[in-house]
């Protein structure tokens, strides 16, 4: 993997990161469309996160007639089941698992590793939070939905992570009874779930962002 697969941003500080937040994009986007959310968060000087924003590989996506774009994954039906490619879902997870991989081996401690993702992206952070072998700090799921619920293997390091899950009430392309069904279900596994429900469509929108910032800090914060 290049790095050009992947747009990072490092402590403003200047000091070297001792944490790390993964964001993955949603569908037709790619890593800098949520380049503007990181200042936004408005996390503390003291907090030295790197921030890593990967770009999704391009390809034919059947929902989208055939279209050639950035995707994690092929989506097969529009139906709310959701019904998707998910060995290539499962192959966009494990890129991910790569790079947190790669953040360990350079000093920065599985615990302080947040991933999150919003709608298509979101359902890769699922499974490569919830599949990987060390205890990560925290999973942050946006406007999206658990893709692998029937497939799922949650590692045991990880059956008590914090999950954040966010959703808007009026979205069109991701009902929120898809947000509320993988609440409903991870919760049924034991996991210490918070569900927040926002007035907004398939977006991510400022009192949302509001509450993000001191999610990352409670999570990262020594």
């Amino acid at each position: 993997m290049s790095a050009s697969d992947e747009l990072t941003i490092e402590p403003r500080s200047g000091r070297p990161a001792d944490a790390c937040v993964f964001i993955l994009h949603g569908l037709g986007a790619d890593g800098h469309d949520f380049e503007p959310l990181v200042p936004a968060l408005g996390l503390p000087d003291d907090l030295d996160v790197r921030f890593i924003l990967p770009h999704a590989p391009r390809l034919p996506v059947t929902i989208n007639g055939g279209m050639t774009m950035p995707a994690w994954y092929d989506i097969l039906e529009a139906s709310l089941d959701r019904r998707v490619d998910e060995a290539q879902l499962r192959a966009s997870a494990e890129r991910i698992q790569g790079l947190v991989h790669e953040q360990i081996a350079q000093g920065v401690p599985a615990e302080r590793i947040i991933i999150a993702g919003f709608s298509q992206g979101g359902a890769v952070a699922y499974q490569a939070a919830l599949t990987f072998p060390e205890r990560l700090g925290g999973l942050l799921a946006m406007s999206t939905y658990l893709a692998t619920v029937d497939s799922l293997e949650p590692a045991a390091a990880n059956r008590d992570l914090p999950i954040e899950i966010h959703h808007g009430n009026a979205d069109p392309v991701v009902p929120e009874a898809l947000g509320q069904a993988a609440r409903d279900r991870l919760e049924a596994l034991g996991y210490p779930v918070r569900y927040r429900q926002y007035p907004m469509a398939h977006a991510v929108c400022p009192q949302q962002v509001a509450d993000i910032g001191p999610w990352i800090a409670a999570r990262l914060g020594r």
